[in-house]
């Protein structure tokens, strides 16, 4: 199984599939971090630390832009300009966290990513890694997902990393089921924000992650394991 990154020459990591008979490089498909003056990079991070602060304290709908403005220091014609709206707050929020688990899927230990060069790890381990490291991600960030992915109509899937981790997915779905590009989508629908906060509410959250992960392990076992 070609899945593995280039360790040690500085060469992009690669995932590679059967799908259009090309490889892909996911490090490609990562939204690049925002290149700024430094007084520009100070009043942001001053911005989303004022803003996680408030969202923790006192929940995402609760907080006003007017008092992450007032909070951070800064003017509020320079917050909306800088991000649009809360939603937009939110995705910058969560561009770090994103890009933990982007880098664990692309070059950590198995079976979150591909582990070291003499490693095998089984599409169906992999499969069942990346649904429990992505339920720990947006079960921890739950509102700001949801925000971010509700914002407005197809939000969810103009956000780079939805492409991120759909890529991911439809390569390792590929090496045991006809359509891992359909099939990924499906399985990225369970992880939607919207619907894993009605199931938490609806069973509890131990519940929801039991669903989720007997649903990738079904679906994960294949003859790509042998």
């Amino acid at each position: 199984m070609d899945y593995s990154p280039i360790h040690g020459r500085g060469e992009p990591v690669t995932e590679r599939g059967p799908v259009g008979g090309r490889s892909v490089d996911l490090e490609l498909m990562r939204t690049p971090p925002p290149k700024e003056r430094a007084d520009a990079a100070r009043n942001r991070a001053k911005v989303l630390e004022a803003a996680a602060r408030l969202f923790a304290e006192h929940g995402v709908e609760s907080v006003s832009m007017d008092a992450v403005a007032n909070a951070a220091g800064v003017g509020k014609g320079t917050l909306f300009r800088r991000f649009g709206d809360k939603a937009g707050l939110a995705v910058a929020l969560l561009d770090e966290r994103e890009r933990d688990l982007q880098d664990a899927i692309l070059s950590g230990p198995a079976p979150l990513g591909p582990g070291g060069v003499d490693a095998v790890v089984a599409p169906s381990e992999r499969l069942l890694a990346f649904a429990d490291a992505y339920l720990d991600y947006v079960l921890d960030h739950l509102a700001l997902v949801r925000m971010s992915e509700t914002a407005s109509p197809g939000a969810r899937y103009r956000i780079g990393a939805y492409g991120f981790w759909h890529r991911h997915l439809t390569i390792l779905l590929d090496q045991s089921v006809p359509d891992g590009d359909g099939l990924a989508h499906a399985l990225l629908a369970v992880l939607g924000a919207e619907h894993l906060t009605a199931m938490v509410e609806s069973v509890g959250a131990e519940r929801a992650r039991a669903a989720v992960h007997a649903l990738f392990g079904a679906v994960g076992a294949g003859p790509g394991d042998s």
